[in-house]
Formats: structure tokens, C-alpha cells, sequence
């Protein structure tokens, strides 16, 4: 039995881990770990936690993930993003545990027409993308055993995400514009859950960089239309361009992700966007009853 830690254990994937942690109970032991209880910014604290619990893996979900506000604090979010993974990857190497660290299609530029590979130039726009591929870079460096996950437009029952702001929206409005002319690939967060599961379950382990999101591309405006007609909704909804809709990071504009690789190589089962999307609006309507 594997003893997991998830680090960010009450944001929206670490609250899918719990739902899902009951399939896999007689495999491994699962410690779910907040901000309150673990600065991981605190470098003397992220060592004593390790040394403490030795697990035998690690998920680091923990992330400054306010793009916009990180405009704003570039140091808060360089230090949750980047330096914080260093020292969460050292101690996984002390520790002698496998690391799996959540990243982000935010590391690229969105200035293309073809999927992104593992292995295609990073060149992220803001400060959060910026922080996240720091983050990337010290995994790789300070511990031999990390497996990078990049994901994308997440979202899920739990926490806040554009699914629920759509819901909310749709229940306070008659009308709401979304941007249509933004490309890139949802990812039901329950999903990415099980595709970890994998590779943790894997008996031969590959490291470094994998994609994983549900398929194939689509746009916030089809994403929304998506959900309206699922939920029955019926709002109107206005496709608007994304100079409309002004925002202090800038969103790669196309940042649509090659899934091959961590099919290839864990046999991670791929879904399509609206069969995810119908399955979540499903729990969250039962969570409504």
C-alpha cells in the first residue's frame, strides 16, 4: 500500500481525489493536505512534513491559479509556483517518492494552429504561465522522478470554475456574452483524477512532461452553448471576441494540446468533452436535489 499525499487537498482536484479515493482504498493510503496545514512556501516546513510522513508519492495540486491577480503579485505567485515546487521536489527526492506535479497550457504562447506537443517551445504570456513553467523546470531539475501533467480549462462540481459560473449565470440572467475566438480543450477535473491514478498504478514509470485533457478543441462560447443546452437553459448567449472582453493577463488565444504521449505510454483512457461535461452536470445536479 502506497501512502499518497495531495498537496492543495481542498481546491477543486484535490476534492476529486477525495470522491474517488474510496475505488482504491485497499491500494494505497491517502493524506489530503491544505494551505492551513502546510505552508509549502516554508521551505524548513515543506522538509520536516516529508520527513515526517515519508510518502511514497506526491501530488502537488497546490497553485496560485488567479491569473489575473498574479499580474499584480508576481512575488506570491513566483513563490507558490515556482519556488515551492523546488523545495517540494527536493524532498521528494530525500524521501525517495515519485512526484506529480500539476502544470498548465498557460506555458504557451497560444499563437499556433497545431496541437502542442510535449516538446514544443514554451513562451507563456503572463505571470502565471511564467511561474507554472518555473515550476516545470524545478521539478525536472531537483528530483529525477517527477512526472509533469499539463492541463487545461479545468473544472468540476467542486470549487469555482467556468461550469458553475455559467450555472450561476444562467439562473441570474437573461442574456451573457463568452468569448468565442479563444481555442483550447476542457478537462472534467474528476477525469485528470483517474489519469493520475494511472500512472501512480503503472508498474513501469516514465517521467517528465505528459498532456492530459478531455478532447477535442473547442471555444468558451461552444463551452457555454454546451452547457446551456444540457441544463435546458434558455439564455441567450452572444459570442464576443476576446478585445471585448479586456483582461489583465492575456490568454493564449489557440492553446490546444496533443494527448498521444500519456495515452501512448499509461494507457490513460481519453473522453470526449461533452461526454465528461454531461457526467459532471449530472453530480451536480444530484448535489441540488
Amino acid at each position: 500500500m502506497k501512502k499518497i499525499v495531495i498537496l492543495g487537498g481542498k481546491g477543486q482536484l484535490g476534492q476529486c481525489f477525495r470522491k474517488i479515493s474510496s475505488d482504491y482504498d485497499d491500494q494505497h493510503e491517502f493524506i489530503f493536505v491544505g494551505s492551513d496545514e502546510l505552508d509549502i512556501t516554508d521551505e524548513d516546513a515543506v522538509h520536516g512534513f516529508f520527513s515526517e510522513q515519508k510518502p511514497q508519492v506526491c501530488i502537488n495540486a497546490a497553485a496560485y491559479t488567479a491569473v489575473d491577480k498574479a499580474e499584480q503579485e508576481p512575488g506570491m505567485a513566483s513563490a507558490i509556483n515556482g519556488d515551492a515546487v523546488r523545495y517540494i521536489a527536493e524532498a521528494c527526492k530525500q524521501s525517495d517518492a515519485l512526484l506529480i506535479h500539476i502544470s498548465t497550457d498557460y506555458v504557451f504562447d497560444g499563437e499556433t494552429n497545431i496541437s502542442y506537443s510535449e516538446d514544443n517551445f514554451t513562451n507563456p504570456q503572463g505571470v502565471y504561465g511564467a511561474t507554472k513553467l518555473q515550476g516545470e523546470e524545478y521539478a525536472l531539475e531537483y528530483h529525477s522522478q517527477s512526472v509533469i501533467i499539463r492541463t487545461s480549462w479545468l473544472y468540476s462540481e467542486f470549487a469555482k470554475n467556468f461550469v458553475k459560473t455559467m450555472l450561476r449565470l444562467f439562473g441570474e440572467k437573461e442574456e451573457i456574452g463568452v468569448v468565442a475566438d479563444q481555442f483550447g480543450q476542457p478537462t472534467y477535473a474528476v477525469d485528470l483524477a483517474k489519469a493520475i491514478m494511472t500512472i501512480i498504478n503503472a508498474e513501469r514509470k516514465v517521467y517528465g512532461v505528459f498532456h492530459f485533457s478531455n478532447y477535442p478543441e473547442t471555444t468558451w462560447y461552444h463551452f457555454a452553448q454546451k452547457i446551456a443546452e444540457i441544463t435546458e437553459s434558455s439564455i441567450k448567449i452572444n459570442s464576443i471576441a476576446t478585445t471585448e472582453f479586456p483582461t489583465p493577463a492575456r490568454r493564449p488565444m489557440r492553446s490546444t494540446m496533443a494527448l498521444d504521449k500519456i495515452e501512448e505510454t499509461y494507457g490513460v483512457e481519453l473522453r470526449h468533452w461533452e461526454t465528461a461535461l454531461e457526467e459532471c452536470l449530472a453530480e451536480i445536479q444530484m448535489e441540488t436535489v
